[in-house]
């Protein structure tokens, strides 16, 4: 009997497509699991390309890099780098690349075959046996439109893997730029803290000797406890902002003390000026490719729907009976779907309905993704020549009145009070730089997001020193 199914079973595939079977039996899983298309998305959009780390020697060589980029001051590329080696939650968001390529492998193999067996003893000693073995033959004709649908998916998991580590890029670079920034303003703000604290004893001196009056004296402490505040909250701040870069970096243990450098990169001479930044949103962001290949995949995936309206489960198969005393029968067996309650009108509404709202939502990824580049454009060039104004107006203006006051100082024409609350101004106007330049640097990261990555998520809010520079002293 054994050798009787053996042979009727080639003869069931024969009648079947040879294409079919061709493409049920060449399924297999991609050497870099996808991981290749990835770091070429991330690499255009962010300069670098990202790491799929699936064994042990790929984690040994992660943590070798990761190692050496510590040893030198970080830069924004090289936070950005070993975020992409050391983020454990990029790490994960990879791993649904390795589940969408099995559900690809998966639709292009034929569903195994189903074998039954059944055995009736009846009155008398007399045995029944039916034994039976189906094969999914819908699934096999359909097995070439099913495993287009799942490489389709396979590379939307694809652009998702490369949408979360574009996220993860710009994070890290915002975190860097608000860490450096926050590191240096310390410094400014423990100057400030130096003039009040000089100021506040001279004065608690001349008080003393009556050559200074209360109230002066009083406002000379008021602005030491201002300051004095304000360095608190900066050195706090320095702090936060540090470990808000060490959580995207994923970094931990000895990792933890990492070299920022002393100060953020110059402004650059000119700001860009993109051409083209609607088409160039339209054909380079990943979340306006990734609606539209949704779109398009509703579509496919409607065509399927519609191929397997009526008949969604068809099966067949060898069969053979044996009953004791009496010769075998062989034949075969067909399981058929019947469409008595359900004409898959159910199953194409769906899919219509779906492939609408598909459509929609990509159309609507395309007018955020326009309107987030006029905005994040504005923001740019706003931000650049806020900076460039500190930098070349505000700056170099108060250090000639600083000079210039120096010099009425040793004429004995103005106190030291005055002095002193001139140094603090210059201070002031010096941190007002620093802010003005991490805001350029991080408005330059959300632009660059906006016109080839996905949505910079985050508003555009330009960050006013005013609020955070410390109340001035009177003048004596």
């Amino acid at each position: 009997m054994n050798d009787l199914l053996l042979r009727r079973v080639p003869a069931v595939a024969r009648c079947l497509p040879w294409w079919a079977l061709v493409l049920a039996g060449c399924a297999s899983f991609s050497p870099d699991g996808g991981a290749g298309r990835v770091a070429e998305l991330t690499q255009e959009r962010t300069g670098l390309a990202s790491t799929y780390q699936r064994t042990a020697g790929d984690v040994d060589t992660a943590r070798a890099r990761i190692a050496e980029l510590l040893k030198q001051p970080l830069t924004a590329d090289s936070a950005v780098e070993l975020a992409y080696l050391n983020n454990r939650g990029l790490q994960a968001s990879f791993s649904e690349l390795g589940i969408a390529e099995s559900e690809l492998v998966r639709a292009g193999r034929l569903r195994n075959p189903s074998f039954g067996f059944g055995r009736l003893r009846e009155a008398g000693g007399v045995v029944e046996i039916e034994r039976s073995v189906m094969f999914d033959v819908l699934g096999l004709l359909t097995l070439p439109v099913a495993s287009q649908v799942e490489q389709r998916r396979f590379a939307q998991a694809q652009l998702q893997a490369a949408h979360e580590a574009v996220g993860i890029a710009v994070e890290t670079r915002r975190a860097y730029f608000s860490a450096v920034a926050a590191q240096e303003l310390v410094k400014y703000y423990e100057q400030v803290k130096d003039a009040a604290d000089a100021s506040n004893e001279l004065a608690r001196r001349m008080l003393q000797v009556g050559n200074f009056s209360k109230l002066a004296q009083m406002r000379e402490q008021a602005f030491y406890a201002d300051a004095t505040a304000q360095l608190a909250r900066a050195r706090h701040q320095a702090l936060a902002e540090r470990e808000r870069l060490t959580r995207w970096l994923g970094l931990s243990g000895d990792q933890l003390g990492f070299t920022l450098p002393e100060r953020l990169p110059d402004l650059p001479m000119e700001p860009v000026e993109p051409r083209d930044a609607d088409q160039t949103a339209m054909d380079k962001r990943l979340d306006v490719l990734m609606a539209k290949q949704a779109a398009e995949h509703t579509a496919r995936s409607l065509g399927l729907t519609r191929a397997t309206r009526f008949v969604n489960v068809l099966e067949l198969g060898y069969q053979n009976k044996s009953v004791t005393g009496e010769p075998r029968a062989n034949g075969y067996e067909i399981e058929l779907e019947l469409p008595l309650f359900d004409f898959g009108s159910t199953r194409a509404a769906r899919a219509e309905a779906t492939y609408m709202q598909a459509v929609h939502r990509a159309a609507q990824v395309a007018v955020d993704a326009r309107s987030e580049v006029r905005e994040a454009y504005s923001a740019y060039r706003t931000t650049y020549d806020l900076a460039r104004h500190y930098r070349d107006e505000v700056v170099p203006l108060k250090k000639r009145i600083s000079e210039e006051n120096l010099l009425r100082y040793n004429g004995m024409l103005i106190s030291v009070f005055e002095l002193l609350a001139d140094a603090r101004q210059q201070v002031t106007s010096v941190t007002g730089y620093v802010e003005a330049l991490r805001d350029f640097w991080i408005a330059q990261t959300n632009l660059q997001t906006a016109l080839t990555g996905r949505s910079p998520g985050a508003g555009f809010a330009i960050r006013s020193s005013a609020s955070a520079a410390p109340a001035e002293g009177g003048g004596h």
